[in-house]
């Protein structure tokens, strides 16, 4: 069974606000048939790659578009 738009919607929110190294207020997202797309800004790499990490595992998540940028200031 899919999961749908907006279960896998607040799957991501869930995983992200519940990642102790992303700022949510920096971050958005758009879905689309298991597709994700991540825009916004994180203040480092690392936070970058622990957005990307954080909806890997989820179900309904097939693939994901990382245009997260670092903004170091």
């Amino acid at each position: 069974m899919a999961t749908s738009e907006s279960t896998l919607d607040a799957l991501i929110s869930s995983a992200i606000e519940g990642n102790p190294h992303l700022k949510r207020r920096n971050l958005r997202f758009e879905t689309q048939e298991g597709r994700v797309v991540l825009r916004g800004t994180v203040s480092s790499y690392y936070q970058k790659q622990m957005a990307q990490e954080a909806l890997r595992r989820l179900k309904g998540v097939d693939q994901i578009e990382n245009q997260l940028e670092v903004n170091w200031v």
